[in-house]
Protein backbone atom coordinates (compact mmCIF):
# COMPACT_ATOMS: atom_id res chain seq x y z
CA UNK A 1 0.00 0.00 0.00
CA UNK A 2 1.11 3.54 -0.71
CA UNK A 3 1.99 5.83 2.15
CA UNK A 4 -0.35 8.81 2.59
CA UNK A 5 1.50 12.05 2.01
CA UNK A 6 1.25 14.53 4.86
CA UNK A 7 3.25 17.73 4.72
CA UNK A 8 4.56 19.29 7.91
CA UNK A 9 4.61 23.01 8.51
CA UNK A 10 7.93 23.58 6.72
CA UNK A 11 7.07 21.40 3.71
CA UNK A 12 3.69 23.14 3.46
CA UNK A 13 5.43 26.42 2.68
CA UNK A 14 4.88 26.79 -1.11
CA UNK A 15 8.15 28.63 -1.73
CA UNK A 16 10.28 26.18 0.26
CA UNK A 17 8.60 23.20 -1.38
CA UNK A 18 8.97 24.66 -4.86
CA UNK A 19 12.67 25.34 -4.31
CA UNK A 20 13.16 21.77 -3.02
CA UNK A 21 11.42 20.27 -6.05
CA UNK A 22 13.35 22.39 -8.57
CA UNK A 23 16.73 21.78 -6.94
CA UNK A 24 16.11 18.06 -6.45
CA UNK A 25 15.15 17.63 -10.10
CA UNK A 26 18.36 19.31 -11.17
CA UNK A 27 20.33 16.89 -9.00
CA UNK A 28 18.35 13.89 -10.31
CA UNK A 29 19.09 14.92 -13.88
CA UNK A 30 22.82 15.01 -13.15
CA UNK A 31 22.61 11.76 -11.14
CA UNK A 32 21.15 9.86 -14.09
CA UNK A 33 23.73 11.31 -16.48
CA UNK A 34 26.65 10.24 -14.24
CA UNK A 35 25.08 6.84 -13.51
CA UNK A 36 24.99 6.04 -17.21
CA UNK A 37 28.65 7.05 -17.45
CA UNK A 38 29.41 4.83 -14.44
CA UNK A 39 27.57 1.96 -16.12
CA UNK A 40 29.97 2.24 -19.06
CA UNK A 41 33.06 2.62 -16.85
CA UNK A 42 32.66 1.40 -13.22
CA UNK A 43 36.11 2.81 -12.40
CA UNK A 44 35.00 6.40 -13.16
CA UNK A 45 35.52 7.88 -9.70
CA UNK A 46 34.46 11.37 -10.80
CA UNK A 47 31.05 10.04 -11.87
CA UNK A 48 30.74 8.01 -8.65
CA UNK A 49 31.50 11.05 -6.51
CA UNK A 50 29.03 13.19 -8.50
CA UNK A 51 26.24 10.64 -7.91
CA UNK A 52 27.12 10.51 -4.19
CA UNK A 53 27.02 14.32 -3.89
CA UNK A 54 23.65 14.48 -5.66
CA UNK A 55 21.96 12.01 -3.34
CA UNK A 56 23.69 13.55 -0.29
CA UNK A 57 22.30 16.99 -1.16
CA UNK A 58 18.77 15.64 -1.71
CA UNK A 59 18.99 13.77 1.61
CA UNK A 60 19.91 16.97 3.44
CA UNK A 61 17.09 18.96 1.83
CA UNK A 62 14.55 16.19 2.53
CA UNK A 63 15.71 15.98 6.14
CA UNK A 64 15.22 19.73 6.58
CA UNK A 65 11.62 19.42 5.34
CA UNK A 66 11.11 16.16 7.33
CA UNK A 67 10.24 14.16 4.20
CA UNK A 68 11.13 10.86 5.83
CA UNK A 69 10.52 8.49 2.90
CA UNK A 70 12.92 10.40 0.63
CA UNK A 71 15.46 10.95 3.41
CA UNK A 72 15.55 7.23 4.35
CA UNK A 73 15.92 6.05 0.77
CA UNK A 74 18.66 8.54 -0.16
CA UNK A 75 20.51 7.75 3.07
CA UNK A 76 20.59 4.03 2.21
CA UNK A 77 21.72 4.74 -1.37
CA UNK A 78 24.39 7.06 0.02
CA UNK A 79 25.64 4.16 2.17
CA UNK A 80 25.97 1.90 -0.90
CA UNK A 81 27.83 4.60 -2.80
CA UNK A 82 30.12 5.21 0.15
CA UNK A 83 31.05 1.51 0.16
CA UNK A 84 31.94 1.83 -3.52
CA UNK A 85 33.98 4.97 -2.87
CA UNK A 86 35.93 3.10 -0.16
CA UNK A 87 36.51 0.15 -2.54
CA UNK A 88 34.54 -2.16 -0.22
CA UNK A 89 32.31 -3.16 -3.14
CA UNK A 90 32.63 -2.87 -6.91
CA UNK A 91 29.89 -1.20 -8.93
CA UNK A 92 28.01 -3.75 -11.07
CA UNK A 93 24.97 -3.48 -13.39
CA UNK A 94 22.86 -4.70 -10.44
CA UNK A 95 23.98 -1.69 -8.40
CA UNK A 96 23.21 0.65 -11.30
CA UNK A 97 19.72 -0.86 -11.66
CA UNK A 98 18.88 -0.28 -8.00
CA UNK A 99 20.33 3.24 -7.92
CA UNK A 100 18.41 4.18 -11.09
CA UNK A 101 15.24 2.76 -9.55
CA UNK A 102 15.88 4.87 -6.44
CA UNK A 103 16.33 7.95 -8.61
CA UNK A 104 12.98 7.14 -10.28
CA UNK A 105 11.35 6.73 -6.86
CA UNK A 106 12.51 10.17 -5.74
CA UNK A 107 11.28 11.62 -9.04
CA UNK A 108 7.85 10.05 -8.45
CA UNK A 109 7.81 11.50 -4.92
CA UNK A 110 8.51 14.97 -6.33
CA UNK A 111 5.50 14.67 -8.63
CA UNK A 112 3.35 13.69 -5.66
CA UNK A 113 4.68 16.64 -3.67
CA UNK A 114 3.64 18.98 -6.48
CA UNK A 115 0.12 17.58 -6.33
CA UNK A 116 0.02 17.73 -2.53
CA UNK A 117 1.13 21.36 -2.62
CA UNK A 118 -1.87 22.15 -4.84
CA UNK A 119 -4.25 20.49 -2.36
CA UNK A 120 -4.82 17.27 -4.32
CA UNK A 121 -4.93 13.97 -2.36
CA UNK A 122 -1.69 12.07 -2.99
CA UNK A 123 0.14 8.94 -1.90
CA UNK A 124 3.83 8.19 -1.97
CA UNK A 125 4.67 4.99 -3.86
CA UNK A 126 5.68 2.12 -1.52
CA UNK A 127 9.41 1.67 -1.09
CA UNK A 128 9.82 -1.38 1.18
CA UNK A 129 10.86 -3.68 -1.68
CA UNK A 130 13.24 -1.07 -3.03
CA UNK A 131 14.87 -0.60 0.36
CA UNK A 132 15.32 -4.39 0.60
CA UNK A 133 16.99 -4.37 -2.83
CA UNK A 134 19.34 -1.58 -1.72
CA UNK A 135 20.31 -3.52 1.40
CA UNK A 136 20.90 -6.64 -0.68
CA UNK A 137 23.32 -5.01 -3.12
CA UNK A 138 25.10 -3.31 -0.22
CA UNK A 139 26.13 -6.73 1.10
CA UNK A 140 28.44 -7.22 -1.86
CA UNK A 141 28.99 -10.02 -4.40
CA UNK A 142 28.38 -12.79 -1.86
CA UNK A 143 24.79 -11.64 -1.43
CA UNK A 144 21.92 -13.02 -3.47
CA UNK A 145 21.44 -10.77 -6.56
CA UNK A 146 18.80 -8.18 -5.88
CA UNK A 147 15.88 -7.67 -8.22
CA UNK A 148 14.49 -4.23 -8.77
CA UNK A 149 10.75 -4.27 -7.96
CA UNK A 150 8.57 -4.16 -11.07
CA UNK A 151 6.73 -1.12 -9.76
CA UNK A 152 10.03 0.74 -9.50
CA UNK A 153 11.17 -0.33 -12.99
CA UNK A 154 7.89 0.89 -14.44
CA UNK A 155 8.59 4.39 -13.16
CA UNK A 156 11.34 4.87 -15.74
CA UNK A 157 8.93 4.62 -18.68
CA UNK A 158 6.59 7.23 -17.21
CA UNK A 159 9.12 9.90 -16.35
CA UNK A 160 8.63 13.27 -18.07
CA UNK A 161 11.56 14.88 -19.84
CA UNK A 162 14.21 15.88 -17.36
CA UNK A 163 14.78 19.60 -16.89
CA UNK A 164 17.99 21.00 -18.24
CA UNK A 165 20.82 20.45 -15.68
CA UNK A 166 21.92 23.46 -13.72
CA UNK A 167 24.77 25.47 -15.23
CA UNK A 168 28.13 25.62 -13.44
CA UNK A 169 28.38 27.98 -10.50
CA UNK A 170 30.63 30.35 -12.44
CA UNK A 171 27.57 31.54 -14.36
CA UNK A 172 26.33 33.46 -11.32
CA UNK A 173 24.52 36.01 -13.48
CA UNK A 174 21.80 33.47 -14.40
CA UNK A 175 18.42 33.49 -12.65
CA UNK A 176 15.46 31.11 -12.73
CA UNK A 177 12.26 32.43 -14.31
CA UNK A 178 8.84 30.83 -14.17
CA UNK A 179 8.07 29.41 -17.64
CA UNK A 180 4.57 30.91 -17.61
CA UNK A 181 6.08 34.38 -17.21
CA UNK A 182 8.48 33.67 -20.06
CA UNK A 183 5.67 32.47 -22.32
CA UNK A 184 3.64 35.58 -21.48
CA UNK A 185 6.64 37.78 -22.32
CA UNK A 186 7.03 36.08 -25.72
CA UNK A 187 3.31 36.54 -26.42
CA UNK A 188 3.50 40.23 -25.53
CA UNK A 189 6.56 40.71 -27.74
CA UNK A 190 4.57 39.12 -30.56
CA UNK A 191 1.79 41.64 -29.94
CA UNK A 192 4.35 44.45 -30.00
CA UNK A 193 5.66 43.24 -33.37
CA UNK A 194 2.12 43.27 -34.74
CA UNK A 195 1.47 46.76 -33.34
CA UNK A 196 4.72 48.06 -34.85
CA UNK A 197 3.72 46.61 -38.24
CA UNK A 198 0.28 48.25 -38.04
CA UNK A 199 1.87 51.63 -37.30
CA UNK A 200 4.36 51.22 -40.15
CA UNK A 201 1.59 50.46 -42.67
CA UNK A 202 -0.95 52.96 -41.31
CA UNK A 203 -2.36 54.81 -44.35
CA UNK A 204 -2.64 58.04 -42.30
CA UNK A 205 1.15 58.03 -41.86
CA UNK A 206 2.00 56.80 -45.33
CA UNK A 207 1.14 60.15 -46.90
CA UNK A 208 3.33 62.15 -44.52
CA UNK A 209 6.73 62.67 -46.13
CA UNK A 210 8.44 63.66 -42.89
CA UNK A 211 12.12 62.63 -42.63
CA UNK A 212 12.08 62.68 -38.81
CA UNK A 213 8.98 60.46 -38.70
CA UNK A 214 10.62 58.02 -41.13
CA UNK A 215 13.74 57.88 -38.96
CA UNK A 216 11.70 57.28 -35.81
CA UNK A 217 9.69 54.51 -37.46
CA UNK A 218 12.90 52.86 -38.68
CA UNK A 219 14.35 53.07 -35.15
CA UNK A 220 11.16 51.55 -33.72
CA UNK A 221 11.33 48.71 -36.24
CA UNK A 222 14.99 48.03 -35.38
CA UNK A 223 14.37 47.97 -31.62
CA UNK A 224 11.26 45.81 -32.00
CA UNK A 225 13.20 43.33 -34.08
CA UNK A 226 16.00 43.14 -31.50
CA UNK A 227 13.53 42.63 -28.63
CA UNK A 228 11.77 39.91 -30.61
CA UNK A 229 15.01 38.06 -31.36
CA UNK A 230 16.09 38.28 -27.71
CA UNK A 231 12.72 37.05 -26.43
CA UNK A 232 12.78 34.11 -28.82
CA UNK A 233 16.36 33.28 -27.81
CA UNK A 234 15.20 33.06 -24.17
CA UNK A 235 12.95 30.16 -25.16
CA UNK A 236 15.77 28.27 -26.83
CA UNK A 237 17.31 25.37 -24.92
CA UNK A 238 19.88 22.72 -25.92
CA UNK A 239 18.50 19.37 -27.05
CA UNK A 240 20.86 17.77 -24.53
CA UNK A 241 18.13 17.01 -21.98
CA UNK A 242 16.15 15.00 -24.55
CA UNK A 243 19.25 13.08 -25.66
CA UNK A 244 20.16 12.18 -22.09
CA UNK A 245 16.67 10.84 -21.46
CA UNK A 246 17.14 8.56 -24.47
CA UNK A 247 20.42 7.33 -22.94
CA UNK A 248 18.47 5.85 -20.04
CA UNK A 249 15.88 4.37 -22.39
CA UNK A 250 18.54 2.68 -24.55
CA UNK A 251 20.21 1.16 -21.50
CA UNK A 252 16.94 -0.21 -20.11
CA UNK A 253 15.75 -1.61 -23.46
CA UNK A 254 19.09 -3.20 -24.33
CA UNK A 255 19.07 -5.05 -21.00
CA UNK A 256 15.44 -6.10 -21.48
CA UNK A 257 15.94 -7.38 -25.04
CA UNK A 258 19.39 -8.92 -24.49
CA UNK A 259 20.88 -6.76 -27.26
CA UNK A 260 24.16 -4.90 -27.03
CA UNK A 261 23.76 -1.29 -28.10
CA UNK A 262 26.16 1.65 -27.97
CA UNK A 263 24.51 5.07 -28.09
CA UNK A 264 26.30 7.91 -29.89
CA UNK A 265 25.16 11.49 -29.27
CA UNK A 266 26.09 14.23 -31.74
CA UNK A 267 25.06 17.89 -31.58
CA UNK A 268 23.83 17.96 -27.98
CA UNK A 269 24.32 21.74 -27.89
CA UNK A 270 21.90 22.32 -30.79
CA UNK A 271 19.24 24.75 -29.57
CA UNK A 272 15.56 24.90 -30.40
CA UNK A 273 12.34 26.09 -28.83
CA UNK A 274 11.69 24.69 -25.36
CA UNK A 275 8.15 23.73 -26.37
CA UNK A 276 9.45 21.70 -29.32
CA UNK A 277 11.96 19.86 -27.10
CA UNK A 278 9.15 18.87 -24.73
CA UNK A 279 6.86 17.74 -27.56
CA UNK A 280 9.66 15.72 -29.20
CA UNK A 281 10.12 13.37 -26.23
CA UNK A 282 7.38 10.89 -27.19
CA UNK A 283 8.13 10.71 -30.97
CA UNK A 284 11.85 10.20 -30.41
CA UNK A 285 11.14 7.60 -27.73
CA UNK A 286 8.92 5.65 -30.17
CA UNK A 287 11.60 5.72 -32.85
CA UNK A 288 14.34 4.61 -30.45
CA UNK A 289 12.15 1.74 -29.20
CA UNK A 290 11.41 0.67 -32.78
CA UNK A 291 15.08 0.82 -33.73
CA UNK A 292 16.05 -1.44 -30.84
CA UNK A 293 13.16 -3.86 -31.30
CA UNK A 294 12.85 -4.07 -35.12
CA UNK A 295 16.12 -2.71 -36.46
CA UNK A 296 18.90 -3.90 -34.17
CA UNK A 297 19.72 -7.63 -34.36
CA UNK A 298 20.80 -9.89 -31.50
CA UNK A 299 24.57 -10.22 -30.95
CA UNK A 300 24.43 -13.72 -32.49
CA UNK A 301 22.63 -12.50 -35.61
CA UNK A 302 25.05 -9.61 -36.04
CA UNK A 303 28.08 -11.89 -35.64
CA UNK A 304 26.65 -14.33 -38.22
CA UNK A 305 26.21 -11.40 -40.65
CA UNK A 306 29.84 -10.34 -40.13
CA UNK A 307 28.88 -7.25 -38.13
CA UNK A 308 30.10 -6.00 -34.76
CA UNK A 309 28.01 -7.74 -32.06
CA UNK A 310 27.57 -4.34 -30.43
CA UNK A 311 25.07 -2.29 -32.44
CA UNK A 312 25.34 1.47 -32.78
CA UNK A 313 22.41 3.83 -32.35
CA UNK A 314 23.09 7.47 -33.20
CA UNK A 315 21.11 10.55 -32.23
CA UNK A 316 22.35 13.56 -34.18
CA UNK A 317 21.04 17.13 -34.20
CA UNK A 318 22.09 20.21 -36.14
CA UNK A 319 20.89 23.32 -37.93
CA UNK A 320 20.22 23.34 -41.65
CA UNK A 321 18.62 26.08 -43.77
CA UNK A 322 16.91 27.73 -40.81
CA UNK A 323 15.55 24.44 -39.43
CA UNK A 324 16.66 21.89 -36.85
CA UNK A 325 17.39 18.47 -38.34
CA UNK A 326 17.32 15.46 -36.01
CA UNK A 327 18.58 12.02 -37.10
CA UNK A 328 17.77 8.71 -35.42
CA UNK A 329 20.17 6.21 -37.04
CA UNK A 330 20.81 2.53 -36.37
CA UNK A 331 23.17 0.08 -38.07
CA UNK A 332 20.72 -2.83 -37.85
CA UNK A 333 18.91 -4.83 -40.51
CA UNK A 334 17.19 -1.86 -42.16
CA UNK A 335 13.62 -1.68 -43.43
CA UNK A 336 12.35 -4.54 -45.58
CA UNK A 337 10.43 -2.75 -48.33
CA UNK A 338 8.94 -5.96 -49.75
CA UNK A 339 7.75 -7.13 -46.34
CA UNK A 340 6.13 -3.73 -45.70
CA UNK A 341 4.45 -3.81 -49.11
CA UNK A 342 3.21 -7.37 -48.57
CA UNK A 343 1.66 -6.45 -45.21
CA UNK A 344 0.09 -3.33 -46.72
CA UNK A 345 -1.50 -5.39 -49.49
CA UNK A 346 -2.82 -7.89 -46.95
CA UNK A 347 -4.48 -4.99 -45.09
CA UNK A 348 -5.91 -3.56 -48.33
CA UNK A 349 -3.85 -0.38 -48.06
CA UNK A 350 -2.23 -0.88 -51.49
CA UNK A 351 -3.75 -2.38 -54.64
CA UNK A 352 -2.24 -5.70 -55.73
CA UNK A 353 -1.34 -4.20 -59.12
CA UNK A 354 0.24 -1.00 -57.72
CA UNK A 355 4.03 -0.58 -57.73
CA UNK A 356 4.74 2.31 -55.35
CA UNK A 357 8.17 3.90 -55.13
CA UNK A 358 10.48 2.89 -52.28
CA UNK A 359 9.93 6.08 -50.25
CA UNK A 360 6.15 5.63 -50.60
CA UNK A 361 6.49 2.07 -49.27
CA UNK A 362 8.49 3.29 -46.27
CA UNK A 363 5.82 5.91 -45.52
CA UNK A 364 3.26 3.10 -45.12
CA UNK A 365 4.65 2.39 -41.66
CA UNK A 366 3.04 5.64 -40.51
CA UNK A 367 -0.46 4.28 -41.19
CA UNK A 368 -2.53 3.70 -38.01
CA UNK A 369 -2.39 0.08 -36.85
CA UNK A 370 0.36 -0.91 -39.28
CA UNK A 371 3.05 -3.27 -37.97
CA UNK A 372 5.33 -5.87 -39.51
CA UNK A 373 6.12 -7.49 -36.15
CA UNK A 374 5.45 -11.23 -36.10
CA UNK A 375 4.55 -11.09 -32.42
CA UNK A 376 3.60 -8.51 -29.82
CA UNK A 377 6.32 -7.76 -27.25
CA UNK A 378 6.54 -5.45 -24.28
CA UNK A 379 8.48 -3.06 -26.53
CA UNK A 380 6.40 -2.91 -29.73
CA UNK A 381 4.33 -4.85 -32.23
CA UNK A 382 0.78 -3.58 -31.70
CA UNK A 383 0.92 -1.12 -34.60
CA UNK A 384 0.65 1.83 -32.25
CA UNK A 385 3.46 4.34 -32.35
CA UNK A 386 4.63 5.43 -35.79
CA UNK A 387 1.27 7.00 -36.68
CA UNK A 388 1.51 8.91 -33.39
CA UNK A 389 5.05 9.95 -34.35
CA UNK A 390 3.86 11.35 -37.68
CA UNK A 391 0.93 13.25 -36.15
CA UNK A 392 3.16 14.77 -33.47
CA UNK A 393 5.82 15.87 -35.96
CA UNK A 394 3.14 17.42 -38.21
CA UNK A 395 1.71 19.20 -35.17
CA UNK A 396 5.14 20.77 -34.70
CA UNK A 397 5.09 21.92 -38.36
CA UNK A 398 7.85 19.47 -39.18
CA UNK A 399 8.26 16.54 -41.51
CA UNK A 400 9.91 13.15 -41.34
CA UNK A 401 11.86 11.22 -43.98
CA UNK A 402 13.08 7.62 -43.97
CA UNK A 403 16.35 6.38 -45.43
CA UNK A 404 17.27 2.70 -45.33
CA UNK A 405 19.84 0.27 -46.69
CA UNK A 406 18.89 -3.41 -46.25
CA UNK A 407 21.33 -5.16 -43.96
CA UNK A 408 23.10 -1.94 -42.98
CA UNK A 409 20.52 0.06 -41.05
CA UNK A 410 17.93 2.82 -41.25
CA UNK A 411 17.72 6.54 -40.52
CA UNK A 412 14.70 8.62 -39.57
CA UNK A 413 15.29 12.29 -40.40
CA UNK A 414 13.14 14.89 -38.64
CA UNK A 415 13.09 18.47 -39.94
CA UNK A 416 11.61 20.96 -37.49
CA UNK A 417 11.20 24.74 -37.20
CA UNK A 418 13.36 26.57 -34.66
CA UNK A 419 10.30 27.98 -32.92
CA UNK A 420 6.54 27.51 -32.81
CA UNK A 421 5.76 31.21 -32.30
CA UNK A 422 6.91 32.74 -35.62
CA UNK A 423 6.77 31.53 -39.19
CA UNK A 424 8.05 32.73 -42.56
CA UNK A 425 5.23 32.60 -45.05
CA UNK A 426 4.16 33.46 -48.58
CA UNK A 427 1.10 35.68 -48.74
CA UNK A 428 -1.24 34.31 -51.43
CA UNK A 429 -4.51 35.94 -52.48
CA UNK A 430 -7.61 33.99 -53.47
CA UNK A 431 -10.52 36.25 -54.38
CA UNK A 432 -10.61 38.90 -51.67
CA UNK A 433 -8.96 36.68 -49.03
CA UNK A 434 -5.27 36.46 -48.14
CA UNK A 435 -3.78 33.16 -46.99
CA UNK A 436 -0.33 32.42 -45.57
CA UNK A 437 1.52 29.41 -47.00
CA UNK A 438 4.36 28.30 -44.67
CA UNK A 439 7.62 28.81 -46.54
CA UNK A 440 9.02 25.45 -45.41
CA UNK A 441 6.19 23.71 -47.30
CA UNK A 442 6.85 25.52 -50.62
CA UNK A 443 8.88 23.67 -53.26
CA UNK A 444 8.37 26.01 -56.22
CA UNK A 445 5.85 28.36 -57.87
CA UNK A 446 4.74 28.55 -61.48
CA UNK A 447 2.10 29.94 -63.81
CA UNK A 448 0.73 26.90 -65.72
CA UNK A 449 0.14 26.84 -69.46
CA UNK A 450 -3.21 25.45 -70.67
CA UNK A 451 -1.51 22.40 -72.26
CA UNK A 452 0.01 21.44 -68.88
CA UNK A 453 -3.44 20.88 -67.32
CA UNK A 454 -5.49 17.69 -67.64
CA UNK A 455 -8.39 15.97 -65.89
CA UNK A 456 -8.30 12.37 -64.68
CA UNK A 457 -11.60 10.48 -65.09
CA UNK A 458 -13.48 13.77 -65.27
CA UNK A 459 -12.98 14.41 -61.55
CA UNK A 460 -9.41 15.24 -60.49
CA UNK A 461 -7.35 17.97 -62.07
CA UNK A 462 -3.67 17.29 -62.71
CA UNK A 463 -0.85 19.49 -63.91
CA UNK A 464 2.37 18.34 -65.58
CA UNK A 465 5.35 19.77 -63.66
CA UNK A 466 8.88 18.72 -64.67
CA UNK A 467 7.68 15.43 -66.11
CA UNK A 468 5.41 14.50 -63.16
CA UNK A 469 1.62 14.73 -62.97
CA UNK A 470 0.64 16.50 -59.75
CA UNK A 471 -2.90 16.83 -58.35
CA UNK A 472 -4.34 20.31 -57.90
CA UNK A 473 -6.11 21.64 -54.79
CA UNK A 474 -8.23 24.72 -55.58
CA UNK A 475 -8.35 26.80 -52.41
CA UNK A 476 -11.45 28.71 -53.46
CA UNK A 477 -13.41 25.46 -53.71
CA UNK A 478 -12.00 24.11 -50.45
CA UNK A 479 -13.02 27.22 -48.50
CA UNK A 480 -16.08 28.28 -50.50
CA UNK A 481 -14.98 31.69 -51.81
CA UNK A 482 -15.24 33.31 -55.24
CA UNK A 483 -11.96 33.36 -57.25
CA UNK A 484 -10.97 36.00 -59.76
CA UNK A 485 -10.96 33.34 -62.47
CA UNK A 486 -11.88 29.66 -62.80
CA UNK A 487 -9.09 29.15 -65.32
CA UNK A 488 -5.98 27.67 -63.70
CA UNK A 489 -3.78 29.27 -66.34
CA UNK A 490 -4.95 32.73 -65.16
CA UNK A 491 -3.54 32.19 -61.68
CA UNK A 492 -0.50 30.64 -59.99
CA UNK A 493 0.32 27.20 -58.66
CA UNK A 494 2.34 26.66 -55.47
CA UNK A 495 3.98 23.23 -55.44
CA UNK A 496 3.87 21.79 -51.92
CA UNK A 497 4.38 18.37 -50.33
CA UNK A 498 2.43 16.16 -47.92
CA UNK A 499 3.55 12.74 -46.65
CA UNK A 500 6.15 12.40 -49.38
CA UNK A 501 3.78 13.31 -52.24
CA UNK A 502 3.79 16.62 -54.11
CA UNK A 503 0.67 18.56 -55.05
CA UNK A 504 -0.26 22.06 -56.24
CA UNK A 505 -2.21 24.80 -54.49
CA UNK A 506 -4.12 27.02 -56.93
CA UNK A 507 -4.17 30.73 -55.98
CA UNK A 508 -4.98 33.94 -57.82
CA UNK A 509 -1.74 35.81 -57.05
CA UNK A 510 1.19 36.13 -54.67
CA UNK A 511 1.32 39.26 -52.50
CA UNK A 512 4.79 38.78 -51.02
CA UNK A 513 6.75 37.18 -48.20
CA UNK A 514 6.31 38.06 -44.53
CA UNK A 515 7.38 36.83 -41.11
CA UNK A 516 4.20 36.46 -39.04
CA UNK A 517 3.37 35.75 -35.40
CA UNK A 518 1.16 32.66 -35.17
CA UNK A 519 -2.13 32.94 -33.32
CA UNK A 520 -4.01 29.81 -32.29
CA UNK A 521 -7.63 29.41 -33.36
CA UNK A 522 -10.48 28.56 -31.01
CA UNK A 523 -14.02 27.25 -31.30
CA UNK A 524 -15.24 25.77 -34.61
CA UNK A 525 -12.26 27.21 -36.50
CA UNK A 526 -9.99 24.69 -34.76
CA UNK A 527 -11.85 21.90 -36.56
CA UNK A 528 -11.36 23.29 -40.09
CA UNK A 529 -9.09 20.90 -41.93
CA UNK A 530 -6.25 22.61 -43.74
CA UNK A 531 -5.99 25.63 -41.39
CA UNK A 532 -3.10 25.69 -38.88
CA UNK A 533 -3.72 29.09 -37.30
CA UNK A 534 -4.01 32.79 -38.08
CA UNK A 535 -1.83 35.89 -38.15
CA UNK A 536 -2.39 39.63 -38.23
CA UNK A 537 -0.96 41.08 -41.43
CA UNK A 538 0.75 44.42 -41.90
CA UNK A 539 -2.48 46.10 -42.98
CA UNK A 540 -4.31 44.93 -39.85
CA UNK A 541 -6.29 42.20 -41.59
CA UNK A 542 -6.28 38.59 -40.43
CA UNK A 543 -4.74 35.96 -42.68
CA UNK A 544 -5.30 32.24 -42.21
CA UNK A 545 -2.19 30.04 -42.11
CA UNK A 546 -2.56 26.98 -44.33
CA UNK A 547 -1.68 23.43 -43.26
CA UNK A 548 -0.52 21.52 -46.39
CA UNK A 549 -0.84 18.15 -44.64
CA UNK A 550 -4.46 18.92 -43.78
CA UNK A 551 -5.25 20.16 -47.28
CA UNK A 552 -3.91 17.08 -49.03
CA UNK A 553 -2.96 14.54 -46.34
CA UNK A 554 -5.99 12.30 -46.75
CA UNK A 555 -5.36 11.83 -50.44
CA UNK A 556 -1.70 11.12 -49.85
CA UNK A 557 -2.31 8.53 -47.16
Amino acid sequence: MADPLELNELASDPELLRDFIVESREHLSMIELHLLALDQDPSDTAALNAVFRGFHTIKGLAGFLELDAIQTLTHDIESVLDLARNNSISITPAHIDVILASKDYVHACLRQLEQAASGAPCDLPPNAELLASIHAVAEGPQAKPAEVPAAMSALASTQPAEPEPAQPAVEASSIKVDTHKLDFLVDMVGEMVIAQSLVKHDPDLAGLAKPRLARNLAQLARITGEVQRTAMAMRMVPIRSLFHKMSRLVRDLSRKTGKQVELELIGEETELDRGIVEELADPVMHMVRNSLDHGVETPEERAAAGKNPVARLTLKAGHQAGCVVLHVIDDGRGLDAQKILRKAREKGMVDASATPAENEIYNLIFAPGFSTAERVTSVSGRGVGMDVVLRQIQKLRGKIEIQSTPGHGAAFVLKLPLTLAIIDGLLARVGNETYIVPLFAVREMLRPLPEMISTVENREEMVLVRGSLLPVVRLHRRFGIAPRSEQLSDGLLIVSEAQGKRFCLAVDELVGKQEVVIKSLSGPMRQVRGIAGAAILGDGRVGLILDPEGLFGRKAA
